[in-house]
């Protein structure tokens, strides 16, 4: 996380250069370096699953899950120091919005900018730390929702076949519910934005004293339509977590009955429980990585490289940077809360999919 979010490194950089182009073309740098980033994580994410599982192995017969469950709490022996640095960012960030709107010194500010962009690093980290957890304990969680489906049905749930086309559709399902979760988060931000700005427009209208410091702007406002939008809207992708999985759980049920295949349901959720995990830990990477290599690049062109601020370079980083918001801070951030989410609604009602047919699965 830190190579592809630090501006020393060559990865914001590629950014801040593309900026001088234009608006696109910094978009385009950003995409790419967040695609990039989902490389190694998953790499080292796939090694830990495996090296666990297998020491576990080796220790105790049948040990595997042990295993991965001590390499989870390993994991989480952690968090005291990750939550540090997780806050370190938030921190930087508005004692840098508390040196501006004190008109302090620019050496002031150039001190925050430094330390924001370090919180910029430390926070993408701290994401990339909790979707690695979120992904070991989710591969806890499909293990036991096999389980669990296994007793309650008294047949074999060992595995899943993906040559199955309704448990191919599950995955597919999976991975469209992580897209259309996210797309929902940015929307939500974009939305509530828009309201932000026309309250702010509104302002101006009314005072004009805000701009020359005349006239004190109404805070409160501007804070009651962020804190009602960020409860309101998250209404539509709360819904989607909890209702689709039990939606396609139930309805392949009632067609797994019909066929003749008792575990249908089962079959099919954990489909989906396998598309969304793996797809869920991908985009997070990508939007937690490419929003800090979006902020930092601006970051970068604001200590003078590039023509500095006020700079078209500067402008189109600004664009960036407003896009990779969203990103880092809202959609990347959920998605490990949603794979979790998944997988415990889809423990829980799991005995309850399977259908009533004493036919093979």
């Amino acid at each position: 996380a830190q190579y592809y979010t630090d501006y020393i490194f060559s990865p914001v950089r590629r950014i801040a250069q593309a900026s001088k182009a234009g608006h696109g073309t910094n978009i385009i740098a950003g995409v790419s370096v967040g695609l990039e980033s989902t490389g190694l994580p998953v790499i080292c994410t796939g090694l830990s699953i495996c090296t666990a599982y297998h020491l576990g192995n080796a220790a105790l017969p049948g040990g595997g899950l042990f295993g991965t469950s001590v390499a989870t709490m390993g994991m989480l022996s952690s968090a005291v120091y990750v939550l540090a640095m997780d806050t370190f960012g938030p921190i930087a960030d508005n004692a840098g919005g508390i040196v501006e709107m004190s008109e302090q010194p620019e050496t002031v500010r150039d001190i925050t900018d430094r330390l924001d962009a370090v919180g910029n690093v430390t926070k993408a980290a701290t994401k990339g730390y909790s979707i690695g957890s979120a992904g070991l304990a989710c591969f806890l969680l499909f293990s036991a929702f096999m389980d669990v489906v296994h007793e309650a049905s008294d047949l074999p749930f060992n595995s899943v076949d993906f040559a199955v086309p309704e448990v191919f559709v599950g995955g597919l399902f999976g991975g469209m519910l992580v897209f259309v979760f996210s797309g929902a988060a940015c929307s939500a931000v974009g939305s509530c934005a828009a309201d932000v700005v026309e309250e702010v427009r509104r302002q101006f209208h009314d005072k004009p004293g805000i701009i020359d410091g005349t006239d004190k702007p109404d805070y409160a406002r501007c804070v009651s339509i962020v804190a009602k939008a960020a409860l309101g809207e998250m209404r539509y992708p709360a819904a989607l977590a909890l209702g689709f999985p039990l939606a396609v759980g139930f309805v392949f049920r009632v067609i797994g009955a019909v066929q003749g295949k008792p575990l249908l349901g089962p079959m099919v959720l954990a489909g989906l429980l396998m598309g969304s995990t793996s797809t869920g830990m991908l985009l997070s990477l990508f939007l937690n990585n490419a929003g800090g290599a979006w902020d930092n690049a601006k970051k970068y062109i604001e200590t003078g490289k590039h023509g500095g601020k006020g700079s078209e370079a500067h402008k189109a980083a600004v664009t960036g940077d407003t896009v990779g918001d969203p990103f880092k801070d809202t959609a990347g951030p959920s998605l490990h809360v949603l794979i979790k989410l998944l997988s415990t609604v889809s423990l829980v009602i799991g005995p309850l999919l399977v259908s009533g047919s004493s036919e093979g699965n």
